[in-house]
């Protein structure tokens, strides 16, 4: 069960996805606010969990024989965690993607305050969208020289969810809310809960500290985590490879 971060999609497992479809059922959602999904707040931890779960529910997944590898990306590092802990029974095993899960930091930055307000907000997103630069360069800061550069299709891709109905006043919510993540005590009680758990990072991801992997890995109880060399923030695209890899050694671990 493949869960992205802020600002992202289903399509963001493009390149995973199909590795781990090989062996495995996988499936992948648009949380709330982005993707394809319905605009409707609010865009927090316990709503992504509660739609987590009960896509889980819907899909008849979470017994015997039929509990899920759950992979969050980024904050849905943050929505993987609170699903374990709060249906421990009906999970397999949890992978923290790019993500420490935290809500440390996750405040809008200076200045956020006066880009929310119209005209400005509208005028900024409607440049953003008019041209592929802006689209592109986050795309390569995130990313980084080990991913595919993004042609005309790949551009429109990440485009179309944000001129989806409500998509706009969605966005502005989220940035001024900020990203969504748990207390440290919360995530540190993943601990406890009996469950294969693994952490994997890009080696060179900026978005967070150096000893961010090890510190998640040892505050969810989890072995040394996963370095990707060369890969940053976006390892599902970057370097689909080797998180496949990762993926197959936690899933062994699960089955054991």
């Amino acid at each position: 069960m493949l869960v992205h971060g802020a600002f992202e999609q289903a399509d963001t497992w493009s390149r995973l996805a199909p590795l781990l479809a090989r062996d495995h059922r996988v499936y992948a959602l648009d949380l709330t606010g982005d993707g394809y999904s319905r605009r409707r707040g609010p865009y927090t931890v316990d709503h992504f969990t509660r739609q987590l779960l009960g896509f889980l529910s819907a899909m008849h997944l979470g017994g015997s024989g039929e509990r899920p590898l759950l992979v969050g990306h980024s904050s849905g590092a943050a929505v993987v965690t609170e699903a374990a802990l709060r249906a421990p029974g009906r999970i397999g095993s949890v992978m923290l993607l790019d993500g420490d899960a935290l809500d440390t930091g996750a405040g809008p930055p200076p200045g956020l305050g006066y880009v929310l307000i119209d005209p400005y907000r509208t005028s900024l997103l409607r440049l953003g969208l008019s041209t592929d630069r802006l689209i592109r360069s986050v795309y390569d800061a995130q990313c980084g020289p080990a991913c595919p550069r993004l042609d005309a299709a790949g551009v429109d891709e990440w485009r179309r969810p944000l001129r989806v109905a409500g998509a706009e006043a969605a966005l502005w919510d989220m940035l001024g809310a900020g990203v969504p993540g748990l207390p440290a005590s919360r995530v540190a009680r993943l601990a406890d809960v009996r469950i294969p758990k693994s952490v994997v990072f890009g080696a060179q991801d900026d978005v967070f500290s150096e000893q961010t992997p090890w510190q998640t890995a040892r505050r969810i109880g989890a072995p040394p985590p996963t370095l990707v060399p060369g890969a940053r923030h976006l390892t599902m695209i970057s370097s689909p490879h080797e998180v496949a890899a990762a993926v197959e050694s936690l899933a062994r671990a699960g089955t054991a």
